[in-house]
Order: structure tokens, then C-alpha cells, then sequence
């Protein structure tokens, strides 16, 4: 019998996964179940890092300088026909190869053994891997990243409902709900400005809007609803009623805000799996969407710092480096659940909360915003029973240049971040009269000053 040649395999460092949290082990992954996978590679020889430097370029132009190397792209798909597995898609400007196969035939290509795993609270079943990837040594240096092997829920909607109280009663003086449009007054927003020939692209994993919910929201606004088209990525899509409705509050809250304030623009909500690949994989489709041609990426899902690879880390932050260079904002969330960043009772570490921690986005934090005619008369983090902004120590990349952090102690006061900019800054409203968009905290566009934003 001949001998099959041994091949030298080359560990990805940055692939590396713990065993899940709040799971336990379900059993073995079918060998036969199939599974799809995307494939990160290098810029093309020559290409530096994107840098924004005078005119953003146009999407064609960007691929045609830092995309992929179709070189490249032919290695890894002869890798693919190597261990039976079908390229779906590739994309030069994204530096992505999809690949679709068995679990069997994943675990031989990269080097990894499945799990199966159950998290006790939801019964949500999912695939997972513990160690880093492996890839043949002719390829270690054009990879950068292979997501979906794994499938776990990456993230959380940054959104909070307050709890009914049945006992409390508001006081007469107290503050009221504030709509959008009256949020945006206070912010000195350009009354002459309506978004008109932009788009606003929204990342949601998970969750989905009515029509009808949205007829209705914007009417009792006396304003006329936006155009909002549903994106479908990674086999997700608009689902209401579905298993995620959990999240449709976060979902119909980023369309009411974004399109009573900008009502000229279009939306496009790009839904998504809720895994590492999905959320990746729908901010690139927004970045590179040369269809739609969002100006702004709104981001309100994240998770600890410590929960992301080294390498989705480093693939988030360097698609929004490809964003910065076409002239695109992405604005993100920094989370609710203050220093710990979690609901974790025993965590005791402050965490900051990824993607909002990444040097090329605006974070974006919460605020108690209380105002009248005259202008806003006090604003600040917004930290009470309710929830609280969330910020931390950052363990992986220093600060932006454009970012403040106080001194802090690890485990007991959260650092505060201040970013400045032309972008999104989320506030502490109640955005009643919708039900579905009853959150204490979500978005404001396009300040016409730089206004301080503490997380």
C-alpha cells in the first residue's frame, strides 16, 4: 500500500478557544452534519494597512488596493478540493473564502475535534472546539482567521427594559420620556438635515421588525417611515415570531431612533447567525456593499473582550480600518451591564466590551439626558437600578489617540472612556410609544458638535 505524504500543519495562535462558559457538554457533533465556514486571508503583496488619507476611496478602488490575492484565493481552494470540501462564495474586497463541508472533513482540513454543548438557560445546542486551528504550512502565512468551526452565541443585544413595578407611581415632576426628534433638538441637530441620499446600515444577531409596528411608530411621530430593507446573512433573516424574538425590542429600537432622526435615509438591517462568522461576516457585507452603499454601520450587540479570539478581534477592528478608508462610521454600543460587563454575579474583573473596545469605531455609551426649552440641563452616565453603562480595563490594544481613560482599580471602578466625534451617540431615553421600543438607552445621530460620550 502506498504511503499518504505527511504534510507540515502550522497552529493559528490567534484561533485559540476555551471550553464555553454556562455549557456543558451534549454529546458528540454528527460526523456527517454539515457546516460552513469562512476563510480570512492576507492583502495582496504590497498593500499596506488602510489608512485614511484625504478622499475616502470609492469601494472599487479599495478592493482593487487592499483585497485579496486571487493567487492566494486559488491556494486555498485547492486546500478545499484537497480535503473535500466545496468553495461557496469567494470575495477579493472582503479577503474571504466560503467554504461548505462535513464536520469530518472540517476536523481533518483544520486540525480541530468537535463538541457538542448545551447551555443550560436557553437549551440552545451548539458545536464547539477547544485549542487553535491548524492549517498545511503553505498556507500559515496567507490565513489570518477561519470562523464558523465553532458556533456558540458570540454576543448580546445592548438594550434594557425596565422592570414593571406595580407598587410605584411616577411623581408629578418627574422627567419625561423623550421622543427621537425632541433628543435630537437638545443636541443642536441641523433641523435642515433628514439623512436624504445616505444609507444607515444596522448589524442585528438575532430579533426581527413588523411593517406594521414601524407604520404605526412613525406616524404617531407625524414623521414618514424610512425605506428599511432586510438584509439576509449566513442563512438568518427578519424573524418576529422566531427563536431570537428576545431581541426584537433591540432591532425595532435601532430602526425607530435611526429613522426619526434621519428620515431621508434608507436602512438596510443586515440579520445574522449569532456567532463569530455571522456577526463578522455581516459587518463585512456592510462595509463592501456596493448595492445599498451604507455611510454608517450601527453596531448594538457586543461581549466581554475576553470572550472574542485573538483573531476575530483583530479581523473586527481590521474591516472597520477597511471602512474608515471608504469613508464609513461604525458606531458601537459599549453595553449595559457596568464594570464587569456581565450578569455573571462572581465576575470581579472590570471588561471592557468588544466591538465597542476597537480603535477604528466610535463607542458609544449610555447617558441620563434630562433637558426642557431652554437646552439640556444635566447629562450623565448613566449608572442607576435600571442598568449602567458598561466600561473596563482594556487588556488587548492601548486607548485611541482620541480616547481618555481614568485611572481606575481592575476590579473595582470602571475606567470611563470618552470618544469624541461626528457620529452617533446613544442616550438614555425611553422611546415610548411603542411598546416594542420601550429600552432605556439607544441612539442619536449625526452630532453637528463634538460632544463628550462617557462609557
Amino acid at each position: 500500500m502506498k504511503k499518504t505524504k505527511s504534510i507540515a500543519r502550522v497552529a493559528l495562535p490567534a484561533s485559540r478557544k476555551s471550553a464555553p462558559k454556562n455549557a456543558k457538554p451534549a454529546g458528540k457533533v454528527p460526523s456527517d452534519e454539515r457546516l460552513q465556514v469562512t476563510v480570512r486571508l492576507r492583502r495582496k503583496p504590497g498593500a499596506r494597512t488602510p489608512r485614511v488619507e484625504g478622499k475616502p476611496l470609492t469601494r472599487d478602488e479599495f478592493r482593487d488596493a487592499y483585497g485579496a490575492n486571487p493567487t492566494d484565493i486559488e491556494k486555498v481552494e485547492e486546500f478545499a478540493n484537497e480535503h473535500g470540501l466545496d468553495v461557496v462564495q469567494t470575495s477579493i474586497a472582503q479577503r474571504a473564502v466560503k467554504l461548505s463541508g462535513t464536520a469530518k472533513a472540517m476536523q481533518a482540513a483544520f486540525g480541530v475535534q468537535f463538541k457538542a454543548y448545551r447551555i443550560a438557560k436557553t437549551k440552545r445546542t451548539f458545536r464547539g472546539r477547544i485549542g487553535t486551528i491548524s492549517v498545511p504550512k503553505g498556507l500559515a502565512n496567507i490565513v489570518e482567521g477561519v470562523f464558523g468551526l465553532d458556533n456558540r452565541p458570540q454576543a448580546k443585544p445592548h438594550f434594557y427594559i425596565c422592570p414593571k413595578t406595580r407598587d410605584l407611581k411616577p411623581r408629578a415632576d418627574a422627567a419625561k420620556p423623550m421622543t427621537p426628534p425632541q433628543v435630537a433638538k437638545l443636541y443642536n441637530f441641523p433641523s435642515n438635515l433628514d439623512g436624504r441620499g445616505q444609507c444607515i446600515a444596522i448589524i442585528e444577531l438575532g430579533g426581527g421588525f413588523r411593517a406594521k409596528d414601524l407604520t404605526a411608530y412613525f406616524k404617531s411621530l407625524g414623521i414618514k417611515k424610512p425605506k428599511v430593507t432586510a438584509v439576509s446573512i449566513g442563512g438568518a433573516h427578519n424573524e418576529p415570531d422566531g427563536p431570537t424574538k428576545d431581541a426584537n425590542g433591540e432591532v425595532m429600537l435601532d430602526i425607530e431612533v435611526a429613522g426619526a432622526v434621519a428620515p431621508g435615509a434608507k436602512i438596510a438591517v443586515y440579520f445574522a447567525p449569532n456567532t463569530d462568522e455571522g456577526f463578522l461576516n455581516a459587518l463585512n457585507a456592510a462595509i463592501h456593499d456596493n448595492v445599498r452603499n451604507p455611510s454608517v454601520v450601527s453596531i448594538s450587540w457586543g461581549a466581554a473582550e475576553a470572550g472574542w479570539t485573538d483573531q476575530a478581534k483583530r479581523d473586527f477592528d481590521s474591516t472597520c480600518s477597511d471602512g474608515a478608508t471608504m469613508g464609513i462610521t461604525v458606531t458601537v454600543a459599549a453595553g449595559d451591564h457596568g464594570a464587569p460587563d456581565t450578569e455573571d454575579p462572581g465576575e470581579n474583573r472590570a471588561n471592557v466590551d468588544f466591538p465597542a473596545s476597537s480603535p477604528n469605531v466610535l463607542a458609544c455609551g449610555g447617558t441620563r439626558l434630562i433637558g426642557d426649552q431652554t437646552g439640556i440641563t444635566s447629562e450623565t452616565v448613566w449608572n442607576n437600578r435600571d442598568g449602567w453603562a458598561t466600561g473596563g480595563t482594556q487588556t488587548v490594544r492601548p486607548a485611541s489617540s482620541f480616547a481618555w481613560m481614568a485611572p481606575t482599580k481592575l476590579s473595582v471602578a470602571p475606567a470611563l472612556w470618552r470618544r469624541y466625534g461626528r457620529a452617533w451617540l446613544q442616550c438614555s431615553i425611553q422611546d415610548a410609544p411603542n411598546p416594542s421600543a420601550s429600552s432605556r438607552r439607544n441612539y442619536m445621530p449625526s452630532l453637528p458638535r463634538q460632544v463628550p460620550c462617557a462609557t
